[in-house]
């Protein structure tokens, strides 16, 4: 199904686009869509950066809270929410603005999904085996060997992608890094305006994020995961409990970590993650860069915005 043109906010994590996507949206007719894979989870909210309920009663948000942290989310039914999401807002002669740092979600909506073949039970169980033999490291060491690309992204404990890379070597032969390119890095849809914040000095971002992160542990963090840990029906292998932030504290709660290196850990993976967000940006087609540290950029934004909206129907 066709979906409405968008305003893409796009950005690394920390760059300050839910408070621009707010101050957008009191001055133009948009609503925002999240993009953000954190977002969705609920009992989730100072470790994924969740606007508060002010910001989201200012500007109505949409694809917050959708699930439990015991359930997993894919790109797959992001499209479909955000798709669907997007064609309300446009009936109601608004324009979705969709601001995140999730890009496999943006570039996923602008271009589709990868031609992946669905799970094999049978070999899932059968890597399953060998890592119970082997461990997730050793299968993971082989990744290194099969699709080194994959590999490069996926940590040595990520069990989920991990067997999701090896699954795809063994039932098509071929990387799960070369179907993904061939359908995620090709033209983006035509009819968005896309928009890129981020700091214009990385090492400023860099102290942005340890700022955060420990004023994140300020406003509660810990306390937050001790609330997740004690429901007895997670554990560090779910989706929810590998994001950052969450993962590292999970540790500590457990004891395998003491606090101070969780803390370090995490802030180190955060600046990791920034980076990789800032490497999909580049490549992204057509995007105009704002500086997230010039005072200019609101203005710069909305004018931009604006402009662009001027130019296109409302489209239902």
């Amino acid at each position: 199904m066709e979906r409405p043109a968008a305003i893409l906010l796009m950005g690394p994590t920390g760059a300050g686009k839910s408070d621009l996507a707010v101050a957008l949206g009191e001055h133009l007719p948009i609503e925002i869509v999240s993009v953000d894979s954190a977002m969705v989870y609920r009992g989730m909210d100072i470790g994924t950066a969740k606007p508060g309920p002010e910001l989201r009663a200012r500007v109505p948000h949409h694809l917050i809270d959708l699930i439990d942290p015991a359930e997993s989310y894919s790109a797959a039914r992001f499209i479909a929410d955000a798709t669907r999401a997007m064609h309300e807002i446009a009936s109601r002669g608004r324009i979705p603005l969709l601001a995140g740092g999730t890009m496999l979600y943006f570039r996923a909506l602008q271009a589709g999904l990868a031609r992946l073949p669905p799970a094999d039970p049978g070999l899932r169980a059968r890597i399953e085996e060998r890592a119970g033999s082997e461990g997730w490291p050793a299968l993971h060491r082989e990744l290194c060997q099969r699709d080194p690309a994959a590999a490069a992204r996926i940590a040595p404990g990520d069990r989920q992608r991990i067997q999701r890379a090896l699954e795809v070597l063994e039932l098509t032969g071929q990387p799960i890094t070369a179907a993904r390119n061939e359908d995620l890095r090709r033209a983006t849809a035509a009819g968005d305006l896309h928009l890129v914040l981020a700091p214009g000095r990385r090492e400023v971002l860099a102290e942005r994020l340890e700022t955060r992160f420990r004023r994140m542990m300020e406003l509660g963090l810990l306390d937050e995961v001790y609330r997740l840990h004690e429901r007895n029906d997670l554990h560090a292998g779910l989706p929810a409990m590998r994001l950052i932030g969450y993962r590292q504290l999970w540790a500590c709660v457990e004891g395998r970590t003491s606090l101070d290196e969780a803390v370090g850990l995490a802030i180190v993976a955060t600046r990791q993650y920034a980076r990789r967000q800032l490497t999909w940006l580049r490549a992204e087609p057509r995007a105009r860069w704002f500086d997230a540290l010039d005072p200019a950029t609101p203005d710069g934004v909305a004018a931009a915005a604006a402009e662009w909206m001027k130019s296109r129907p409302v489209q239902q």
